[in-house]
């Protein structure tokens, strides 16, 4: 598969995930800075390692959310809690994942995913 193919792939997949206003918003900001940065994330964090047959998405949502309440990383973890929901994760399967990091990340980490949880779940969340 070349750059091309895996861009296609992981641009699709980002979206399906995501969702189509999250990327339109980062590919119409993307900067001489940015733009790279942009394109690798879509062809390997997506175009690759999501487009896996290994793990189904709702399997590599969980394990998302786990690792940026691991590496402290709210952005994202609201991101891809959103994404979590996308690919069938419930409400009551993603409390059970932040639990899951108060013992092994701590409990200030859970307790910063606790909440940004309940910013991005709302009334799904009560």
């Amino acid at each position: 598969m070349n750059d091309d193919e895996r861009r296609e792939r992981g641009t699709k997949i980002r979206r399906e995930v995501l969702g189509d206003d999250y990327v339109d918003r980062t590919e119409s900001t993307a900067t001489s800075l940015t733009k790279e940065f942009q394109d690798l994330i879509t062809r390997y964090a997506w175009g690759e390692i999501w487009a896996r047959p290994g793990l189904d998405r709702k399997t590599r949502s969980c394990i998302t959310v786990a690792m940026t309440v691991a590496l402290n990383r709210p952005d994202q973890l609201a991101l891809h809690l959103r994404g979590a929901l996308r690919n069938g994760v419930t409400v009551a399967e993603l409390r059970e994942v932040l639990l899951q990091t108060a013992v092994y990340c701590g409990i200030p980490a859970a307790h910063t995913a606790f909440k940004v949880a309940q910013e991005v779940l709302g009334s799904e969340g009560a």
